[in-house]
């Protein structure tokens, strides 16, 4: 027959186990959810970064277009009234 003493020793060592594992499981939920976070704000970043990027191409084309018509010439061309 078990001891009182090994039963509750048994006890304490399998509620201990069980604790570790659902602590190591809680912590690997949680780091996955950091790492979920983390990645989505970076490509939120760098969705901002692009579209910078591209309204600075427009203007700078939109600059280089404005540059090649000549002055008095603007609406020359373009759409029904320039026909």
């Amino acid at each position: 027959m078990v001891s009182k003493f090994e039963r509750r020793k048994d006890t304490v060592q399998e509620l201990t186990e069980s604790g570790a594992t659902h602590v190591g499981k809680i912590a690997m939920i949680i780091a996955g959810a950091v790492r979920d976070v983390t990645r989505e704000i970076g490509d939120w970043i760098t969705d901002g970064i692009e579209m910078r990027e591209a309204s600075k191409r427009a203007q700078a084309d939109a600059a280089d277009e404005e540059a090649d018509v000549p002055a008095g010439d603007a609406d020359a061309g373009e759409g029904p009234a320039g026909k």
